[in-house]
């Protein structure tokens, strides 16, 4: 009798749990590039408009100052008073965000392509690149 729960309840054998860990294997290989993919867009897409929102915060503290900040006042003049009478913010309800790779955003004035320039190196954090590493910039 004892014999016959033994056999019922007998579980799974080595080289069935290496067949299914095999199988696991190969559907990770094959999905696992094509989220990767789908990740490093999303990342993109979000410094796009990330950059997008630090301009339209630039463009209410142009409206308010009559100028956009200086170099030396960088982004941080969204966010904290530079010392301007004219000066009614914060233009930003939280401090400037990073870039989706965790880097700063870069900030030029006066810019190279427009008055100000607002721009990410992507994940290389290093100019020029493709896919990925392309740079994303407020001008475009």
């Amino acid at each position: 009798m004892k014999e016959q729960k033994l056999k019922k309840q007998r579980g799974f054998s080595l080289m069935e749990l290496l067949i299914v860990m095999v199988i696991l294997g190969l559907i990770a290989s094959l999905v696992g590039p094509k989220l990767f993919g789908k990740l490093g867009m999303a990342q993109q897409k979000t410094a796009k408009t990330q950059i997008e929102m630090l301009m339209a915060a630039m463009d209410a503290f142009r409206l308010d100052v009559g100028r956009y900040p200086t170099q030396q006042e960088g982004l941080a003049a969204l966010v904290a008073d530079p010392g301007l009478e004219k000066w009614d913010g914060a233009y930003l309800k939280k401090a400037v965000p990073n870039d989706p790779w965790g880097n700063p955003y870069h900030f030029r004035s006066p810019g190279e392509h427009g008055e100000v320039d607002i721009y990410s190196y992507g994940r290389d954090n290093q100019p020029g690149g493709e896919k990925d590493n392309t740079d994303i910039g407020s001008w475009e």
